[in-house]
């Protein structure tokens, strides 16, 4: 009799499962549903469980990651924006979280009442250097503790005032986290301990406050955020496959670009970014859905100057309307697709613009020695023909204004093998982990 470790994606649309041998990494079975958020997501689950494990294998465990309700909501909180206010969004990103406001500088009240209008789950409040000034850190945290606010915080800011700040804020009524900082020197940027924290916090307040089920399983089965699993797999991969690797996740309200990349010993000298390389990362776009936000794609083609055909602006329109579309041939979602994904390679390797619209870009990548380019998403997986398109999108892309890979080998991760990996890795299977990525053809 096979054990299985059932790992299982619950989204905002689709559960997925997939039942994977405990000891050899073998992939069992997999199965899709609809997501039952109407009723109770843990309907949709157990079905999906059910059809995925075969009949005989004994389950020793389920591990389960959700994007369901709209993922992990961040806010950020930094001294300035070009420095620990990015260096705090990285490693949101790097949590699995959508960041939803980003406040630095001199905050008023009308800051918060804006943040509060994005409605995050969790703030994330870091500012300073260790051993640094730590006025602009304390002026948001007593500002934060008197604003009325009561989301959760995540300190993670100048280590010599951290325990006297989190004081306050818990003093004011605020759940809060203190962990190392994300930025303790200038040019170091360490966001483990910041994603390591974001992490429980979602799952003990984002989890069971969205009330997804009235099972309190649910709540003790989900291990992470979904984006967060499959950052995890993406830097299993790298590790086990030793390329600089890149993945382009397609989906139905956002597309994710995931790298790994080696670090660059130029960059980590006088020519480092101040607020630290991430060299593992994620970027999310909110607005490049083939479904909830295809329209987006097609604005975005426009500003890019990429040319469409004349019947993509009504076939986004299509699908935005009515994001249950499922076309009868995957191929007719394919220059969506592959629009999303250029231009989020495109967004990914220039890197991000915080404090506002007229930033200038900072900490951009070159992807050209990226050996290894992994395409993901439903879209992806039911074409066929997924793996040409996304080569000539992303590796054919030369009029973008960034490196794209030079000599990369394209594949789907037609199995849905990503986020399993990762959730098996966090969690005590490791060895089967590596054995599901090696099974596959990455």
């Amino acid at each position: 009799m096979s054990t299985a470790v059932v790992c299982v994606d619950v989204g905002s649309t689709y559960t997925k499962a997939a039942a994977v041998d405990a000891d050899s990494g073998d992939l069992l079975g997999t199965a899709s549903r609809p997501t039952t958020i109407g009723t109770d997501v843990m309907d949709g689950l157990r079905a999906a469980a059910a059809e995925a494990t075969p009949k005989g294998a004994k389950v020793v465990d389920t591990l389960v990651c959700s994007s369901a309700g709209g993922g992990l909501r961040l806010a950020v909180i930094g001294n300035e924006p070009l420095v620990t206010a990015r260096a705090a969004y990285r490693a949101g990103l790097s949590a699995g979280a959508r960041v939803v406001d980003v406040r630095a500088g001199d905050l008023a009240a009308g800051d918060f009442v804006e943040l509060a209008a994005s409605r995050p789950d969790v703030i994330l409040l870091a500012g300073g250097t260790d051993g640094g000034d730590d006025t602009a850190l304390r002026a948001h945290a007593e500002a934060l503790a008197e604003s009325g606010l009561r989301t959760p915080v995540v300190l993670a800011g100048n280590a010599d005032a951290a325990a006297d700040l989190a004081r306050l804020l818990t003093g004011a009524g605020i759940d809060t986290t203190g962990v190392a900082n994300v930025l303790p020197r200038i040019g170091v940027l360490n966001p483990v301990p910041a994603r390591t924290a974001l992490r429980e916090v979602f799952l003990r307040h984002v989890i069971s406050g969205k009330h997804l089920s009235a099972s309190a399983e649910f709540t003790r089965m989900v291990k992470a955020a979904t984006p967060d699993a499959v950052l995890t797999g993406v830097e299993l991969l790298a590790e086990t496959t030793g390329a600089d690797l890149l993945v382009v996740d397609v989906g139905g309200a956002t597309t994710d670009v995931y790298s790994v990349l080696t670090p660059d010993a130029e960059r980590e000298g006088p020519r480092a970014d101040v607020a630290g390389t991430a060299w593992r990362s994620r970027t999310v776009e909110g607005d490049l859905g083939v479904r909830h936000t295809a329209v987006g794609i097609t604005e975005a083609a426009d500003d890019e100057d990429l040319a469409t055909s004349w019947g993509l602006p009504e076939a986004a329109r299509l699908r935005a309307a009515n994001p249950a579309f499922r076309a009868s041939d995957p191929a007719d979602d394919a220059e969506l697709s592959a629009l999303a994904a250029r231009i989020a390679v495109r967004r990914h390797a220039r890197g991000e613009r915080i404090g506002g619209p007229h930033e200038p870009l900072r900490g951009g990548k070159d992807l050209a020695a990226v050996s290894l380019v992994v395409g993901s998403g439903g879209i992806l997986r039911r074409d066929p023909g997924a793996a040409d398109w996304l080569r000539e999108a992303v590796g054919a892309d030369t009029s973008g204004g960034v490196r794209p890979p030079k000599d990369a080998r394209y594949a789907i991760d037609a199995d849905y093998r990503l986020a399993p990996a990762g959730l098996l890795s966090a969690n005590g299977h490791r060895a089967a982990a590596i054995g599901l990525l090696e099974s596959t053809s990455f």
